[in-house]
């Protein structure tokens, strides 16, 4: 893409926002690529909309990218996976471990093994490394930032 091209892109998504077309700024971002808003992305993960998330992400990267790529959609699944089994919702967990972890098996079968094993606990904080797992904003959070924000 041109510097005239990026630029007349940046105009329009400043416009649109300040217009208030909030869905149609975040389509441009993601089909230019152009520009990673990372307050939307963030509105995201904190909202739980795991499957926007990875669809809004995925305008950027792809899984297979790179490492860190990988890393960013592992946990993105793996929060997913935690928020379902904190619901007790196992068909929704299984459907996840299939679908969207199962990818990552040939990169450390042994971790997916361990996330399997969650499935026969009856709260997935019995896991020694999951103990601290607080609530699940608390979880998207840190998933984010880090570390903890109290709200």
């Amino acid at each position: 893409m041109s510097s005239l091209s990026r630029e007349l892109v940046f105009l329009i998504l400043q416009f649109l926002d300040e217009e208030k077309f909030k869905e149609t700024v975040h389509k441009l971002e993601q089909e230019s690529g152009f520009y990673f808003n990372m307050k939307h992305f963030e509105d995201l993960v904190q909202g739980g909309e795991w499957d926007e998330v990875e669809r809004y992400l995925s305008s950027f990267t792809k899984v297979e990218d790179n490492g860190y790529s990988m890393k960013i959609f592992f946990e993105i699944r793996k929060q997913k996976y935690l928020e379902a089994l904190d619901r007790h919702d196992r068909a929704k967990a299984v459907e996840i471990l299939a679908k969207d972890l199962k990818v990552f098996t040939s990169f450390n079968e042994e971790l997916f093994k361990e996330i399997t094993q969650l499935l026969t606990l009856e709260n997935f904080r019995q896991n020694e490394q999951l103990s601290k797992y607080g609530d699940t904003k608390s979880a998207q959070n840190i998933m984010l930032f880090g570390y903890r924000v109290h709200n």
